[in-house]
């Protein structure tokens, strides 16, 4: 068993897997560093119910009552990790400490992507990837038009808070519709619905060409030439993995950290392990057992189960891995929570399919690979996309799994009005 965990990354894959590493009885020095001075919070609500004020700071800490000391860890907070050396199994940081680990716990995240540098240093353009972001939009929602640039998940999420908290918001999108890339034309559409119908100046096929400010206006330039005016600019064109401290480290990197089925860190090359090293979260590009293919996912279960997966490894290395869960996300817009499960990149169809479930109409897409569930996305049906996340696990045909909808639907008991 190691005696030191360093824990690079305070987000919630770094700070759960210190909480499971205490949990199952690991009794070594836990050491977790993170770039950001706040104490660890939850990143969905940012978004959502942070922005929206249904949910307060206190309520989407990640530390329970005791905070580090209650999992007797060390935290390193304000703190970079600037490099490795996986011989010495050393890290250096940014202060000017070194950290000796036996087991080096990965979970750096990623930050937001930005058209152009310099630009969310203007005093109107923000991404939605801190605490500071959130409280920010939230006070300027009222002070006139938002535009929000890039229609997928955070895009999505801030352009419904700050609706619904009264501001005139636009959403440009470069592609046919919300999600095409990852959704498809179909499920897209019905984003699209969703948006419009809540008062969403939805702009799609449309490309940003420049943002700058004019006086007291920000300008949206976009490649057809045409103006969008905005007192407040929200950028949500996706996310960057933080890996580049880690290109001298002998460790495989290319959009992310590559690892095994069991989150451990490739060397380069794809050759041996690097010792005692792992890696999480919305940095590591884990390996899919089915098609040997790496991906990375950027989302909140993924990371708390890599967390499980890793410290259960560290308190017993001869432990076969579990294996990971089907991918999975979910997302809330407008009162509708959207979940996904699977992959819908690997399907070759996709079909849409629409159910009357306790009084309530219910939609669920089912996207196929060779007659089975390659991935399914619900609009607003948990016990059906939990029935979708199971089957995707077994490998069950897509008619099967129709047929379980229908069964969901038809036992759904009547909602109270």
């Amino acid at each position: 068993m190691s005696d030191h965990v360093v824990i690079v990354g305070a987000s919630v894959g770094g700070v759960r897997t210190a909480q499971e590493l205490r949990r199952l009885g690991f009794e070594g020095d836990v050491t977790v560093v993170g770039e950001e001075s706040e104490q660890p919070y939850d990143k969905p609500p940012l978004s959502k119910q942070l922005l929206l004020g249904t949910q307060t700071e206190e309520e989407i800490s990640l530390l329970g009552d005791g905070g580090w000391e209650a999992i007797n860890t060390r935290a390193k907070l304000g703190t970079r990790a600037e490099s490795i050396d996986i011989d010495s199994m050393v890290v250096s940081l940014s202060d000017g400490d070194e950290l000796d680990y036996d087991a080096l716990v990965i979970a750096t995240g990623v930050r937001p992507r930005s058209l152009a540098p310099g630009l969310t240093d203007l005093d109107s353009v923000y991404t939605v990837r801190e605490m500071r972001d959130s409280r920010a939009l939230a006070a300027r929602a009222a002070l006139g038009p938002v535009v929000v640039v890039g229609a997928g998940f955070i895009g999505a999420e801030v352009a419904s808070s700050l609706r619904n908290l009264g501001a005139e918001v636009t959403m440009t999108e470069a592609l046919a519709s919300p999600f095409a890339r990852v959704f498809g034309r179909e499920v897209g559409g019905l984003v699209t619905d969703l948006h419009r119908s809540n008062g969403v100046d939805l702009v799609t096929q449309a490309s940003v060409n420049a943002i700058e400010k004019s006086g007291d206006q920000t300008l949206v330039r976009l490649v057809d030439g045409r103006v969008l005016e905005a007192a407040t600019v929200v950028l949500g064109i996706g996310a960057t993995p933080n890996s580049e401290w880690l290109e001298n480290s002998g460790l495989k990197i290319g959009d992310g950290v590559f690892v095994d089925a069991g989150c451990a860190v490739l060397a380069s090359g794809f050759g041996p392990h690097a010792e005692g090293v792992y890696a999480i979260g919305d940095v590591a590009r884990q390996v899919d057992p089915g098609t040997n293919k790496h991906y990375r996912v950027e989302h909140w279960t993924n990371a708390v189960e890599q967390a499980h997966v890793v410290a259960r490894q560290i308190v017993d290395p001869v432990a076969t891995p579990e294996p990971l869960k089907a991918p999975y996300f979910w997302s809330d817009q407008f009162g509708t929570k959207i979940q996904m499960v699977g992959r819908p990149h690997e399907s070759t169809s996709v079909s849409l399919h629409h159910f009357e479930a306790g009084g309530i109409e219910r939609t669920a897409a089912l996207y196929a690979y060779e007659g089975r569930l390659a991935a399914a996305v619900t609009f607003g049906w948990p016990r059906a996309i939990a029935a979708c996340r199971s089957a995707w696990q077994t490998g069950t045909p897509v008619a099967e799994v129709l047929t379980k909808l229908r069964d969901l639907a038809d036992r759904a008991k009547p909602v109270s009005a």
